[in-house]
């Protein structure tokens, strides 16, 4: 198979890798984790003037018309310059879901502003006993004439603390664990009735706790169909983890390259420790591992476009294993290679390490998954 990116597409990989390369360094990234919500309205509309918010809405809805390849460049792009901005947020997850589910006026009320940078979402649907099991929601939403009343708790919201819009899943009917009965809402973050708790997580990103507390939306707050939207969820939380999976490879890329340089250049009895042998097979199977990272990744972008859901999901939880396990391997070895100076906060590699490890946990860890794969038949 042909892997070579075409001629757009490396267009598209030059212009995100110069814009970050000006607006992204480590010492630029410490400055934005200070600003309010933790990462820099700056940059965010740098990033809508290339076109990189648009990337993968229609052009009907303003966009570029960008697939899963367009999208696994841009990751990895974000992942080996540590972005702290909500690009998965909001629009790989926010705007999936608008993409797969939303009527023409929910495009034209939020697709534009989400182009243009003027607004973020945040997807919230994690519970506290929810694990990542996408079915378990206690969170209900009430009908109340032609609208909602939503009630619940969600956690670990990613920019949630900065949000404009909360896209929530909450049940319609049935019990706690029912696979049916799930609908998906488009909530004002500042809607009355929402509370935010927000906190910074161990990689840098923010988060939110959040409770909807009699919180009302009208019948234009509704995605898809609110009896039976976890189809809908699975189809987008996939393209997340499709998403993941790419930042984790530029992280990885990096941290690799981070380490080499590292070695060459640290001395011990008079010579440069890259020198011993054994830390260059080290950094060799680095490399092997972030290589498998790497195919699985483009693996899982294809799987992405698969028709049959089984199918894809299946797919997507086996790159999700090879990429748990390619980032803990790269990440500890990272750590070991630089010594204690890799444990600091002054040092970048800790904090690759940091992300590479939150993306391991987040939408399902490497154990999970690989149940999901030898449950369905497949071998890892």
């Amino acid at each position: 198979m042909d892997f070579d990116l075409s001629e757009e597409q490396r267009l598209l990989k030059e212009s995100i890798d110069g814009l970050l390369t000006d607006s992204y360094d480590f010492e630029q990234r410490k400055k934005y984790m200070a600003e309010k919500g933790g990462w820099s309205k700056t940059v965010w509309l740098k990033l809508a003037e290339q076109g990189l918010l648009g990337l993968p809405f229609s052009e009907a809805d303003g966009g570029f018309g960008g697939g899963g390849v367009e999208t696994m460049i841009v990751m990895e792009a974000l992942g080996k310059a540590l972005v702290l901005e909500p690009y998965l947020a909001t629009v790989v997850i926010g705007g999936g879901f608008l993409r797969h589910a939303g009527t023409d006026a929910q495009k034209a009320a939020h697709v534009p502003s989400i182009i243009d940078g003027s607004k973020t979402l945040a997807f919230a649907q994690l519970e506290k006993n929810s694990r990542y099991d996408l079915f378990d929601v206690t969170t209900t939403a009430k009908k109340k004439g032609d609208g909602y009343v939503i009630d619940g708790e969600k956690f670990v919201v990613l920019n949630g603390e900065n949000a404009d819009t909360l896209i929530v899943t909450a049940r319609t009917k049935g019990d706690r664990r029912d696979k049916s009965g799930i609908g998906v809402f488009l909530v004002p973050a500042n809607a009355k009735g929402v509370a935010k708790k927000s906190y910074p997580t161990q990689d840098g990103l923010h988060a939110a706790d959040i409770t909807f507390t009699g919180v009302e939306v009208g019948p234009d707050a509704v995605l898809g169909n609110p009896e039976a939207s976890l189809a809908l969820i699975e189809r987008v939380v996939d393209e997340a983890r499709v998403a993941l999976c790419a930042e984790a490879v530029g992280l990885m890329d990096e941290s690799l390259k981070t380490t080499v340089e590292y070695i060459k250049t640290r001395k011990q009895f008079g010579v440069p420790i890259g020198s011993f042998q054994s830390l260059q097979h080290r950094a060799s199977d680095m490399f092997v591992a972030t290589e498998q990272a790497r195919s699985m990744s483009m693996f899982a972008t294809m799987a992405n476009d698969f028709e049959d859901a089984r199918e894809r999901s299946n797919a997507i939880a086996a790159a999700k294993v090879q990429i748990g396990k390619s980032a803990k391997f790269v990440g500890q070895q990272s750590i070991q290679l630089h010594g204690g100076i890799g444990m600091t906060m002054e040092a970048k590699i800790g904090h690759y390490f940091k992300r590479l490890t939150m993306i391991e946990n987040t939408f399902g860890d490497t154990d999970y998954h690989q149940r999901r794969v030898a449950d369905a038949g497949g071998l890892i």
